[in-house]
């Protein structure tokens, strides 16, 4: 039969656990506002390096911003987005959680190399689990509407100028 002392030590282990869980995933606090996020102008080049478009975006660098990312958004105005900074550049794998628009999704390297374009739906009454895995590399993801990087003929390869500040 166990001791007292080892169950107790159990239950405090397990809310230990439990409290992290609860302060990475941000369940007990308010939603995010705008005002809630840093911005910034982000400008998109191709690859002679001139310049086709910038893009004014909201930052999101903490983990909580990247979960919820744009999904308590209603809609995107013209050259607008979010852009997602990671604290090193990885492997990542963006959905379309809670979305009420598709979107363009950008991961960019380090440098500002655009390796992997995604031109993702919404997915309405679709479980987390069962939601397309959008993959790609990069420190840095970028999120505007579908079709933006057609309309402004950006592609794999191009780059995309983010401030050093973002860092």
């Amino acid at each position: 039969m166990p001791s007292k002392v080892a169950a107790s030590a159990t239950a405090g282990v397990f809310a230990i656990i439990v409290a992290a869980v609860v302060v990475q995933t941000g369940v007990l606090a308010p939603p995010l506002d705008e005002s809630d996020y840093e911005t910034t102008t982000v400008t998109l080049q191709d690859q002679d390096g001139t310049n086709r478009s910038t893009v004014d975006v909201r930052i999101a660098d903490t983990d909580r911003k990247r979960y919820v990312g744009l999904s308590e958004t209603a809609s995107l105005g013209e050259d607008e987005g979010m852009l997602f900074v990671h604290e090193r550049e990885e492997r990542h794998a963006y959905v379309m959680r809670n979305m009420s628009f598709p979107l363009d999704i950008v991961f960019i390297d380090a440098n500002g190399t655009i390796t992997r374009i995604h031109h993702a739906e919404t997915e309405p009454n679709t479980a987390n689990r069962d939601l397309t895995r959008y993959p790609g590399t990069g420190k840095y993801v970028l999120e505007v509407e579908r079709g933006y990087t057609n309309r402004t003929c950006i592609e794999e390869g191009d780059t995309v100028v983010i401030p050093d500040a973002v860092d």
